[in-house]
Protein backbone atom coordinates (compact mmCIF):
# COMPACT_ATOMS: atom_id res chain seq x y z
CA UNK A 1 0.00 0.00 0.00
CA UNK A 2 2.92 2.34 0.96
CA UNK A 3 4.62 1.63 -2.61
CA UNK A 4 1.48 1.84 -4.36
CA UNK A 5 0.66 5.67 -2.22
CA UNK A 6 4.66 6.39 -3.67
CA UNK A 7 4.27 5.52 -7.21
CA UNK A 8 0.71 7.67 -7.30
CA UNK A 9 2.89 10.28 -5.95
CA UNK A 10 5.18 10.39 -8.53
CA UNK A 11 2.74 9.98 -11.32
CA UNK A 12 0.62 12.64 -9.99
CA UNK A 13 3.49 14.86 -9.36
CA UNK A 14 4.90 14.02 -13.30
CA UNK A 15 1.36 15.49 -14.27
CA UNK A 16 1.38 18.45 -12.06
CA UNK A 17 4.91 20.09 -12.65
CA UNK A 18 6.02 18.08 -16.32
CA UNK A 19 2.69 18.19 -17.83
CA UNK A 20 1.43 21.22 -16.72
CA UNK A 21 -2.11 19.31 -15.50
CA UNK A 22 -4.51 20.99 -12.84
CA UNK A 23 -4.84 19.26 -9.80
CA UNK A 24 -8.83 18.52 -11.32
CA UNK A 25 -7.38 17.23 -14.34
CA UNK A 26 -5.03 14.80 -12.35
CA UNK A 27 -7.76 13.72 -10.37
CA UNK A 28 -9.77 12.75 -13.74
CA UNK A 29 -6.68 10.96 -15.21
CA UNK A 30 -6.03 9.04 -11.76
CA UNK A 31 -9.48 8.72 -11.06
CA UNK A 32 -8.82 10.23 -7.51
CA UNK A 33 -10.74 13.61 -5.89
CA UNK A 34 -8.89 16.47 -5.50
CA UNK A 35 -8.18 16.62 -1.95
CA UNK A 36 -6.57 13.34 -2.75
CA UNK A 37 -4.17 14.73 -5.47
CA UNK A 38 -2.98 17.27 -3.35
CA UNK A 39 -2.00 15.22 -0.66
CA UNK A 40 -0.20 13.04 -3.18
CA UNK A 41 1.73 15.99 -4.53
CA UNK A 42 2.47 17.24 -0.96
CA UNK A 43 4.20 13.76 0.02
CA UNK A 44 5.63 13.89 -2.73
CA UNK A 45 7.42 17.20 -1.85
CA UNK A 46 7.79 15.58 1.90
CA UNK A 47 9.64 12.31 0.34
CA UNK A 48 12.24 14.76 -1.55
CA UNK A 49 10.78 13.55 -4.72
CA UNK A 50 10.03 17.16 -6.10
CA UNK A 51 13.04 20.04 -6.22
CA UNK A 52 12.45 23.24 -7.59
CA UNK A 53 14.77 25.28 -8.48
CA UNK A 54 14.42 29.47 -9.20
CA UNK A 55 17.35 30.14 -11.96
CA UNK A 56 16.03 34.08 -12.25
CA UNK A 57 19.95 36.06 -12.11
CA UNK A 58 17.99 37.69 -8.92
CA UNK A 59 16.88 34.66 -6.94
CA UNK A 60 18.50 34.19 -3.44
CA UNK A 61 19.29 30.64 -2.63
CA UNK A 62 17.73 30.38 1.03
CA UNK A 63 19.08 26.79 2.52
CA UNK A 64 22.74 27.87 2.29
CA UNK A 65 22.47 31.50 3.21
CA UNK A 66 20.74 29.92 6.09
CA UNK A 67 24.14 27.64 6.69
CA UNK A 68 26.16 30.35 5.67
CA UNK A 69 24.29 32.29 9.07
CA UNK A 70 24.54 29.51 11.04
CA UNK A 71 28.23 28.21 10.90
CA UNK A 72 29.73 31.06 10.29
CA UNK A 73 28.14 33.49 12.93
CA UNK A 74 26.79 35.90 10.21
CA UNK A 75 23.83 37.98 11.33
CA UNK A 76 22.57 37.68 7.02
CA UNK A 77 23.77 36.50 4.00
CA UNK A 78 22.61 36.86 0.67
CA UNK A 79 23.32 34.69 -1.79
CA UNK A 80 22.73 34.78 -5.40
CA UNK A 81 22.64 32.16 -8.05
CA UNK A 82 25.75 31.51 -10.19
CA UNK A 83 24.05 29.41 -12.86
CA UNK A 84 24.09 30.61 -16.58
CA UNK A 85 26.78 32.99 -15.31
CA UNK A 86 28.69 33.78 -19.03
CA UNK A 87 31.48 35.80 -17.00
CA UNK A 88 32.89 37.58 -14.24
CA UNK A 89 31.52 40.76 -14.73
CA UNK A 90 28.20 39.42 -15.03
CA UNK A 91 28.60 37.79 -11.64
CA UNK A 92 30.13 40.80 -9.83
CA UNK A 93 26.88 42.49 -11.64
CA UNK A 94 24.43 39.89 -10.48
CA UNK A 95 26.48 40.14 -7.06
CA UNK A 96 26.15 43.81 -6.82
CA UNK A 97 22.32 44.16 -7.70
CA UNK A 98 21.68 41.57 -4.66
CA UNK A 99 23.08 44.74 -2.97
CA UNK A 100 21.51 47.09 -3.52
CA UNK A 101 18.59 45.11 -3.11
CA UNK A 102 19.62 44.45 0.66
CA UNK A 103 20.43 48.24 0.86
CA UNK A 104 17.08 48.95 0.03
CA UNK A 105 15.41 46.90 2.36
CA UNK A 106 17.09 47.38 5.72
CA UNK A 107 15.32 48.65 8.61
CA UNK A 108 16.00 51.10 10.36
CA UNK A 109 17.44 52.41 7.45
CA UNK A 110 21.19 54.05 8.14
CA UNK A 111 21.35 57.45 8.74
CA UNK A 112 25.13 57.44 7.58
CA UNK A 113 26.73 54.84 5.47
CA UNK A 114 30.01 54.54 5.52
CA UNK A 115 31.45 53.73 1.81
CA UNK A 116 34.70 52.30 0.41
CA UNK A 117 35.48 51.86 -3.13
CA UNK A 118 36.24 50.03 -6.18
CA UNK A 119 34.42 47.84 -9.35
CA UNK A 120 32.05 46.06 -7.08
CA UNK A 121 30.14 49.37 -5.08
CA UNK A 122 30.43 51.26 -8.60
CA UNK A 123 27.97 48.50 -9.73
CA UNK A 124 25.95 48.38 -6.55
CA UNK A 125 25.23 52.26 -7.30
CA UNK A 126 24.59 52.19 -10.38
CA UNK A 127 22.21 49.23 -9.81
CA UNK A 128 20.09 51.33 -6.66
CA UNK A 129 17.06 52.55 -7.87
CA UNK A 130 16.49 56.69 -7.43
CA UNK A 131 14.86 57.23 -4.15
CA UNK A 132 15.96 53.55 -2.43
CA UNK A 133 16.26 55.66 1.11
CA UNK A 134 14.91 58.76 2.19
CA UNK A 135 17.57 60.78 3.20
CA UNK A 136 20.74 58.58 3.66
CA UNK A 137 23.89 60.52 4.00
CA UNK A 138 27.44 58.67 2.45
CA UNK A 139 30.90 59.22 4.36
CA UNK A 140 34.27 57.50 2.47
CA UNK A 141 35.83 55.61 4.97
CA UNK A 142 39.40 55.02 2.57
CA UNK A 143 41.53 57.22 0.37
CA UNK A 144 40.28 57.27 -3.36
CA UNK A 145 41.73 60.53 -5.14
CA UNK A 146 43.79 58.40 -8.28
CA UNK A 147 47.05 58.57 -8.46
CA UNK A 148 47.24 57.75 -12.36
CA UNK A 149 45.93 59.98 -15.28
CA UNK A 150 42.70 57.62 -15.19
CA UNK A 151 39.54 59.10 -13.79
CA UNK A 152 38.82 57.10 -10.08
CA UNK A 153 34.96 56.17 -9.27
CA UNK A 154 35.38 56.03 -5.64
CA UNK A 155 33.77 59.99 -5.37
CA UNK A 156 31.55 58.92 -7.99
CA UNK A 157 30.37 55.91 -6.37
CA UNK A 158 29.70 58.01 -3.33
CA UNK A 159 27.95 60.62 -4.72
CA UNK A 160 25.68 58.23 -6.84
CA UNK A 161 24.72 56.24 -3.33
CA UNK A 162 23.96 59.51 -1.68
CA UNK A 163 22.22 61.20 -4.43
CA UNK A 164 19.63 58.27 -5.42
CA UNK A 165 19.10 58.62 -1.38
CA UNK A 166 18.07 62.15 -1.02
CA UNK A 167 21.32 62.67 1.34
CA UNK A 168 24.59 64.23 0.78
CA UNK A 169 28.37 62.54 0.41
CA UNK A 170 31.16 63.37 2.52
CA UNK A 171 34.45 62.21 0.46
CA UNK A 172 37.99 61.62 2.07
CA UNK A 173 40.02 64.22 0.10
CA UNK A 174 43.25 61.85 0.24
CA UNK A 175 45.33 59.06 -2.03
CA UNK A 176 44.69 55.34 -0.65
CA UNK A 177 48.39 55.15 -0.08
CA UNK A 178 50.82 57.09 0.02
CA UNK A 179 54.90 57.22 -0.50
CA UNK A 180 56.04 58.26 3.06
CA UNK A 181 54.30 57.78 6.15
CA UNK A 182 55.07 61.46 7.61
CA UNK A 183 52.68 62.77 4.42
CA UNK A 184 49.90 60.53 5.74
CA UNK A 185 50.43 61.41 9.32
CA UNK A 186 50.23 65.41 8.02
CA UNK A 187 46.78 64.60 5.87
CA UNK A 188 45.50 62.45 8.86
CA UNK A 189 46.41 65.44 11.14
CA UNK A 190 44.84 68.15 8.43
CA UNK A 191 41.56 68.91 10.55
CA UNK A 192 38.96 68.60 7.70
CA UNK A 193 40.45 65.36 6.72
CA UNK A 194 40.47 64.40 10.48
CA UNK A 195 36.61 65.41 10.54
CA UNK A 196 35.69 63.03 8.04
CA UNK A 197 37.69 60.10 9.41
CA UNK A 198 35.91 60.92 12.37
CA UNK A 199 32.23 60.84 10.76
CA UNK A 200 33.66 57.39 9.29
CA UNK A 201 34.31 56.29 12.53
CA UNK A 202 30.72 56.69 13.67
CA UNK A 203 28.73 55.61 10.85
CA UNK A 204 26.18 53.58 11.12
CA UNK A 205 26.63 50.86 9.06
CA UNK A 206 29.21 49.97 6.56
CA UNK A 207 29.31 48.79 2.98
CA UNK A 208 32.71 47.45 1.72
CA UNK A 209 34.28 45.00 -0.94
CA UNK A 210 37.72 43.25 -1.03
CA UNK A 211 40.01 42.75 -3.39
CA UNK A 212 41.93 39.90 -4.63
CA UNK A 213 46.03 39.78 -4.19
CA UNK A 214 46.78 39.98 -7.57
CA UNK A 215 47.57 42.38 -10.72
CA UNK A 216 44.11 43.24 -11.33
CA UNK A 217 44.15 45.05 -8.00
CA UNK A 218 42.04 48.60 -8.15
CA UNK A 219 45.38 49.63 -6.19
CA UNK A 220 47.57 48.83 -9.29
CA UNK A 221 44.96 50.36 -11.60
CA UNK A 222 44.80 53.63 -9.55
CA UNK A 223 48.76 53.70 -9.61
CA UNK A 224 48.90 53.17 -5.87
CA UNK A 225 51.04 49.94 -5.55
CA UNK A 226 53.29 48.19 -8.57
CA UNK A 227 52.26 44.35 -9.93
CA UNK A 228 56.08 43.91 -8.19
CA UNK A 229 54.58 45.20 -4.53
CA UNK A 230 51.55 42.80 -5.04
CA UNK A 231 54.03 40.07 -5.79
CA UNK A 232 55.89 40.97 -2.37
CA UNK A 233 52.79 40.79 -0.86
CA UNK A 234 51.79 37.38 -1.66
CA UNK A 235 54.82 36.37 -0.39
CA UNK A 236 54.29 37.88 2.71
CA UNK A 237 50.59 35.83 2.71
CA UNK A 238 48.51 38.52 1.78
CA UNK A 239 45.12 37.01 0.14
CA UNK A 240 43.47 40.29 -0.49
CA UNK A 241 42.95 43.49 0.56
CA UNK A 242 40.10 45.04 2.26
CA UNK A 243 39.26 49.01 2.52
CA UNK A 244 43.02 49.31 1.24
CA UNK A 245 44.71 47.02 3.92
CA UNK A 246 46.14 43.66 3.16
CA UNK A 247 45.01 40.97 5.08
CA UNK A 248 46.27 37.31 5.36
CA UNK A 249 44.13 34.22 5.83
CA UNK A 250 43.27 35.07 9.09
CA UNK A 251 42.54 38.70 8.90
CA UNK A 252 45.66 40.02 10.22
CA UNK A 253 47.94 42.76 8.09
CA UNK A 254 50.68 41.51 5.83
CA UNK A 255 52.86 44.33 6.24
CA UNK A 256 52.98 46.67 9.42
CA UNK A 257 55.03 49.72 6.94
CA UNK A 258 52.31 49.95 3.93
CA UNK A 259 49.30 49.69 6.38
CA UNK A 260 50.95 52.64 8.28
CA UNK A 261 50.92 54.91 5.21
CA UNK A 262 47.23 53.91 4.44
CA UNK A 263 44.58 56.27 4.56
CA UNK A 264 41.52 55.48 6.25
CA UNK A 265 39.49 53.76 8.74
CA UNK A 266 41.16 50.82 10.46
CA UNK A 267 40.24 46.85 10.17
CA UNK A 268 38.90 47.01 13.79
CA UNK A 269 36.35 49.92 13.40
CA UNK A 270 34.61 47.47 10.71
CA UNK A 271 34.65 44.76 13.58
CA UNK A 272 33.40 47.08 16.05
CA UNK A 273 30.44 47.74 13.91
CA UNK A 274 26.80 46.05 14.76
CA UNK A 275 26.13 46.23 10.92
CA UNK A 276 29.38 45.80 8.31
CA UNK A 277 28.04 44.86 4.61
CA UNK A 278 30.63 42.84 2.69
CA UNK A 279 29.90 42.56 -1.28
CA UNK A 280 32.34 39.97 -2.40
CA UNK A 281 32.12 37.85 -5.75
CA UNK A 282 33.95 34.97 -8.27
CA UNK A 283 36.81 32.93 -7.72
CA UNK A 284 39.38 34.75 -7.39
CA UNK A 285 38.37 36.31 -4.33
CA UNK A 286 37.14 32.79 -2.29
CA UNK A 287 40.48 33.38 0.03
CA UNK A 288 39.72 36.89 0.86
CA UNK A 289 36.06 36.31 1.33
CA UNK A 290 37.15 33.85 3.77
CA UNK A 291 39.61 35.55 5.54
CA UNK A 292 36.93 38.09 5.57
CA UNK A 293 34.14 36.11 7.28
CA UNK A 294 36.50 34.48 9.36
CA UNK A 295 37.91 37.56 11.12
CA UNK A 296 35.05 39.20 11.60
CA UNK A 297 34.89 41.97 9.05
CA UNK A 298 31.49 41.54 8.58
CA UNK A 299 28.19 40.82 9.65
CA UNK A 300 26.83 40.60 6.58
CA UNK A 301 27.71 38.80 3.00
CA UNK A 302 26.40 39.11 -0.18
CA UNK A 303 28.06 36.82 -2.42
CA UNK A 304 27.75 33.92 -5.26
CA UNK A 305 26.42 30.66 -4.67
CA UNK A 306 30.04 29.02 -5.55
CA UNK A 307 31.91 31.24 -2.97
CA UNK A 308 29.29 30.37 -0.54
CA UNK A 309 29.95 26.67 -1.03
CA UNK A 310 33.92 27.04 -1.27
CA UNK A 311 33.23 29.01 2.70
CA UNK A 312 31.46 26.27 3.92
CA UNK A 313 33.81 23.10 2.31
CA UNK A 314 31.52 21.86 0.01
Amino acid sequence: MVEHDELLSIRAAELYYEENKTQDEIGSILRLTRWKVGRLLAQAKANGFIRIEIVHPRARRLPIERRLREKLGLTDAIVVSSAGVSGDDELQSRTAQAAADYLTSLRPIPRTLGLSWGRTLHDVSIHLKQGWAPGVNVVQINGGVSLNKRAGTAATTAVTIASKAGGQATLLPSPAILERIETKRAIEADRSVAAVLEMAATASAYLFSAGAADQNSVHVDSGYITADNVTELVRKGAVGDVIGRYIDSNGNIVDPALDDRTVGLRLDDLRRSALSIAVIAGPSKHAVAGAVVSSGLCTVLVTDEDTANALLGD
